[in-house]
């Protein structure tokens, strides 16, 4: 799934309210997961000048870089620090790492050839779902439109709380950038 819909749809699932540190909390702990891949990528291509290609297609598939991605995308991490802010009693806290579970749970069953090993520490095993949110060849005809609307839907129920003009720029800004990213996949790409 698409970062922009990610953080849309963690916000609008782990928010009931316009508590705006809730909000952010959420929005910080949907971007988690995919932070690191930024991270690196941005790194690679950006400082030491890597062509895409190369990011992509090798990097992206070394030990090292699916270690990385392993940690950040573990329901075990994840799950664990949920039961702490549970326990700790911090809103937060829950807001943060129920929108990166979120993440994973969407996650899991879009990725086909490029998954991650969702059960870290526990096992190295990655899941190769028949579906994914880009690849045309396993379904992104059907998944894109899907993800566009369910972040739609989230954007309009984050409006609907009554977030103020600064959140409801950057909900728009986010919704923007998703049908951009869904568009470029399915026309500009041509994946359907």
């Amino acid at each position: 799934m698409n970062t922009p819909a990610h953080l849309l749809l963690g916000a609008a699932a782990m928010t009931r309210s316009a508590d705006r540190g809730i909000i952010l909390a959420a929005f910080l702990g949907a971007l988690m997961p995919d932070l690191s891949l930024y991270v690196l990528a941005g790194g690679a291509m950006y400082v030491f000048g890597i062509p895409p290609q190369r990011v992509f297609n090798e990097l992206y598939f070394s030990d090292s870089w699916q270690t990385v991605f392993a940690i950040d995308n573990s329901f075990v991490v994840w799950g664990v620090l949920l039961a702490a802010a549970i326990w700790r009693r911090a809103p937060w806290a829950v807001a943060l790492t129920g929108a990166a579970l979120l993440h994973l749970c969407f996650d899991f069953p879009l990725h086909h050839d490029d998954g991650r090993a969702h059960f870290w520490p526990v096992s190295g095993w990655i899941f190769e779902s028949p579906f994914s949110y880009w690849d045309r060849d396993q379904g992104a005809a059907f998944v894109a439109p899907l993800e566009a609307f369910a972040a739609t839907v989230a954007a309009f129920l984050l409006w609907r709380r009554g977030i103020g003009a600064g959140l409801s720029v950057f909900v728009l800004l986010l919704l923007a950038a998703e049908l951009w990213v869904v568009r470029q996949w399915l026309f500009v790409f041509n994946i359907a």
